[in-house]
């Protein structure tokens, strides 16, 4: 027997068989990745674009209207080592008197994981305080989104990055 004919001939079944095993693993390889990425997905910022593109000019109205107003509100978020989080929001007119009777909501959104999304409740505290309260909020980058409301209707909205140690 020579050396030569130890060597198996290269034959379409053979070629079959490599090509399928080839192209299970890219496929394997792309479905395991798209699972991945899907599960992983936080989310958009708007349900639906086209929704948002027809609020726009309401949103752009409320904003002139927010400014006209003059209204001053500062808010203030500290954080303690055991993640408890105090929120306190400031809010006066342009004289600097109080403004009684607004409904605060706040959030504090993740800008790359909308699931880490925190509301806080904020309650008046007198002399145009609100206070709010969180647990366990982890450290980092977050957005805080304060809406003022008086009577269902939304007068004040404000959104600023924050970083908590």
């Amino acid at each position: 027997m020579s050396a030569s004919a130890a060597v198996r001939p290269l034959t379409g079944r053979t070629v079959l068989i490599c090509l399928i095993a080839f192209f299970g693993v890219v496929i394997g390889v792309n479905i395991t990745l798209a699972k991945f990425a899907i599960d992983t997905l936080p989310g958009t910022e708007v349900d639906s674009a086209y929704s948002a593109s027809i609020a726009y000019q309401s949103e752009i109205a409320a904003a002139r209207a927010q400014a006209g107003r003059g209204w001053k509100v500062h808010a203030h978020v500290e954080r303690a080592a055991d993640g408890h989080a105090d929120i306190r929001v400031d809010a006066r007119d342009r004289n600097g008197a109080t403004i009684a009777g607004l409904a605060f909501t706040g959030r504090l959104e993740r800008p790359a994981d909308r699931r880490a999304d925190r509301v806080i409740d904020l309650a008046e505290a007198g002399n145009a305080a609100y206070r709010g309260q969180l647990v366990a909020l982890a450290p980092g980058l977050w957005d805080l989104v304060l809406e003022g409301d008086v009577s269902g209707k939304r007068l004040f909205l404000s959104k600023n990055r924050i970083v908590l140690e």
